[in-house]
């Protein structure tokens, strides 16, 4: 569904991440778990969920209207604002030469190309294209050599008043011509180029290529001449539409749609679109489908709706609210019979709802996209590859993935590469590079890189905990640093030293459990007085006491007993009474060193259409929790996510989502390039938002990218994903979840997963009269 900002599709353009973001590594053995036989046989694969039809069941006319999120920024699918709307748009409009299958294979367009293939490897790599003869752009000028010269020298990096996102594989171009006729054109290549199918997909004509203010400007907004069974009727800002209707110049399978319209809906907003029937495609959240999916039961059974307001009043509620409602006491009773009206008045509204949502089923499947736990290894505790392994090997990935797709009625796998989903000929599990998950192994790995019980208690000197705490001095470098143990408070004059003005001492409004001195310099169990309570729960965790008890007191709430005058339950005893002995839970207590606990900064998004994911980060922290690592969960706005979060590295951990990729080789290179220092020294990341990398996995891309054996190409990419698993820097989860709602009318139209849409195909099935509209509303 929608995430922030994840541009999908096969445009050879810089990727960005979505929501649903070095140095010498010692690596393990690299050896996936996989043989060398079926790479895919125990993964679950899922199909694609698409009603099908043959054209021949499927009427000609009629509207269809499409959710996207947001108008496009830009029809120019190479430039760096475009997204999935740019990316959907234009595939309806513009020649795809090499779409994918369902597996995520490129596969030959027979309606642009009788044939595409290597002719040469020596001296140069030659790749001659034969165009189909009846393929022309709309203005009636056939498909040829000067459309994708312009397109060359647009995408070339050579002339900077191009203003493109990414020129992969096209800088490797040395020259295009003509070839034996007009149908033909030879591609003759300066370096060899493995993923030269992922070229001149989306196509544009030599009119908007051809000069930069065309492409810089003119096809942000337009694209006049198409090559596609639709063209560009209009661009609607008002209403937040567009138009695309049948291309009268197509010679392929003509459209079955009289037109396809792409409204701009947002994802909080599609349950209402749907259930008014304003949309007949949207992709959806798992809440929405649900909704649908109970509505369809519901309609097959005839019965009330047994969710939504007031389907869990009980008789024995009904009955006592009809009492008041209708009893002796007029104020009690207007209340009441107002708070009655209310429900009704909402139980009649998602009625409505529901019987809309009837006319709509949800196609699912998994989306070409997986979502990854990004470490920043750039500073902090992470900057040190064990605390990142050790992050890695406490995380149980199959109960994560478990909590997203299995509810969603979809096989619960964790994936294991970076480079590949499961079902692309490619995949191959390399996750044991970095080893499976292993609390005691993953202890072990902090307690290699320093952190320890022992060396969370070392000092308290009020140091900022974590990777913020290791940026800063300590505030007094002459206050003395005491060891006495768990509670010991290291003060200078007056006990002030080492906290602000204002502030109370940890020590105040407390005493000793078993002595009637609080304060004192002995070594004991501290209790919070009243003016403490606030503090009670640091406290606890300092002496190792709340180890087992879940997520560390950033990544939650304190319970409101906590919150409350008096403190937690239980917490105080009269003065001097014994201390009581430790516990097994202090041996869980948080990990540290040079008295600075292991602390995590864990940044998510704070929107409505977020609520997933923060669960996925919850229950990570929860796991960190568990072997010591404390998380400090900071909730930001989706629009600042990205952009001033994990793009600019402020965080320690983030979730986020790359979309897999028929071409790793030229794709996914910049999200995993070393970052290199700049002269102001700054680190230039490309895409590789984590900040870990090494030189060795940069040589394997580069090697992979020039590799025009399949075969050899794919082993190249296998050793890169071990040696990024091994790095640590970007843990993959699972591939997300695709859920698309359709009008059940439509046909051919659905969850795509890795395919396209044959854009021509799609539309109402028979006997439903042509251009009848999907629901009698609209």
């Amino acid at each position: 569904m929608s995430h922030v900002g994840v541009p999908r599709g096969t445009a050879r353009k810089r990727r960005l991440p979505a929501l649903l973001t070095a140095g010498v590594l010692t690596l393990p053995a690299l050896a996936g778990c996989s043989s060398d036989g079926d790479e895919t046989a125990a993964v679950a694969v899922v199909p694609q969920d698409v009603a099908r039809a043959a054209r021949a069941q499927v009427a000609d006319g009629g509207k269809v209207t499409w959710a996207i999120d947001a108008l496009p920024a830009t029809l120019n699918a190479f430039q760096a604002d475009a997204d999935s709307a740019t990316t959907r748009i234009t595939g309806a409009l513009l020649p795809t030469l090499f779409p994918l299958d369902d597996k995520g294979r490129p596969q030959l367009n027979p309606d642009y190309l009788e044939s595409a293939k290597v002719t040469e490897t020596e001296p140069r790599q030659v790749v001659v294209y034969r165009l189909n003869q009846q393929a022309v752009w709309s203005d009636g000028r056939e498909i040829g050599a000067p459309d994708f010269v312009a397109q060359w020298r647009a995408l070339s990096g050579k002339d900077s008043a191009f203003w493109t996102a990414r020129n992969a594989g096209y800088e490797r171009i040395e020259k295009i011509e003509r070839g034996s006729d007009d149908l033909e054109v030879k591609v003759t290549f300066a370096k060899p180029y493995a993923d030269w199918r992922s070229l001149f997909s989306p196509l544009y004509p030599k009119q908007v290529t051809g000069s930069p203010d065309a492409f810089n400007d003119g096809a942000r907004t337009t694209v006049k001449e198409t090559a596609g069974p639709f063209r560009l009727r209009e661009v609607d800002k008002k209403t937040g539409s567009v138009t695309l209707t049948r291309n009268p110049r197509w010679w392929g399978s003509p459209a079955k749609l009289d037109s396809l319209v792409f409204k701009a809906v947002k994802p909080e907003d599609r349950t209402d679109a749907l259930a008014e029937g304003t949309v007949d495609v949207a992709d959806v959240d798992s809440t929405t489908a649900h909704r649908i999916a109970q509505a369809a039961r519901e309609g097959a059974a005839g019965a009330p709706g047994a969710h939504g307001p007031g389907a869990a009043l009980t008789p024995a509620q009904a009955l006592r609210s009809w009492a008041v409602a209708h009893g002796t006491d007029e104020e009690a009773a207007e209340e009441e019979q107002a708070v009655r009206d209310d429900k009704a008045e909402a139980a009649e509204a998602y009625a409505t709802e529901q019987s809309g949502l009837r006319a709509y089923t949800v196609r699912k499947a998994l989306e070409p996209a997986y979502t990854q736990l990004a470490l920043n290894g750039e500073t902090g505790p992470l900057a040190d590859d064990r605390v990142r392994r050790a992050v890695a090997r406490a995380l149980d990935r199959q109960e994560l993935a478990d909590t997203v797709l299995k509810p969603l009625g979809l096989p619960a796998q964790p994936l294991g590469s970076h480079l590949a989903v499961a079902g692309q000929p490619a995949y191959k599990d390399s996750s044991e590079a970095l080893g499976k998950q292993d609390t005691e192994k993953a202890q072990a790995l902090l307690a290699d890189a320093g952190w320890t019980r022992e060396g969370a208690l070392a000092r308290n000197d009020g140091t900022k905990a974590g990777s913020e705490g290791e940026k800063k001095k300590d505030a007094d470098t002459k206050a003395e640093e005491k060891k006495g143990g768990a509670g010991k408070e290291s003060e200078g004059d007056d006990g002030k030293a080492n906290r602000a003005a204002g502030e109370p001492s940890a020590a105040d409004g407390l005493y000793v459990v078993g002595d009637d001195k609080p304060g004192d310099g002995a070594t004991r169990v501290l209790a919070p007085a009243p003016v403490a309570a606030a503090q009670s729960d640091a406290l606890l965790r300092q002496a190792g006491r709340l180890g087992a008890t879940g997520v560390s007191e950033d990544a939650r709430d304190v319970r409101a007993q906590d919150r409350q005058p008096g403190g937690a339950a239980g917490a105080y005893a009269p003065a001097g009474t014994a201390a009581p002995a430790e516990g097994a839970d202090a041996a869980r207590g948080p990990l540290g060193k040079n008295g600075k606990p292991l602390s995590l900064r864990f940044v998510l998004p704070s929107g409505p259409g977020s609520a997933g994911l923060r669960s996925v980060g919850e229950k990570i922290a929860a796991m960190l929790d568990t072997i010591g690592i404390r998380t400090v969960i900071t909730k930001v706005s989706d629009d600042s996510y990205f952009r001033d979060h994990v793009a600019s590295g402020d965080y320690d951990m983030a979730l986020y989502s790359w979309p897999a990729s028929a071409y790793p080789a030229t794709d996914d290179r910049p999200i995993y390039a070393k970052p290199v220092p700049a002269t102001d020294g700054s680190l230039l990341v490309e895409q590789n938002y984590t900040r870990v990398g090494s030189d060795h996995i940069d040589q394997l891309f580069d090697q992979a990218v020039s590799e025009l054996d399949e075969k050899a190409a794919q082993d190249l990419m296998r050793q890169a994903d071990a040696r990024i698993w091994a790095a640590a820097g970007s843990i993959p989860l699972f591939q997300r979840p695709q859920l698309v709602a359709t009008a059940r009318t439509l046909v051919n139209v659905g969850a795509f997963g890795f395919g396209v849409p044959h854009y021509q195909d799609i539309g109402y099935k028979t006997p439903q009269a042509a251009g009848t509209p999907a629901h009698p509303k609209r």
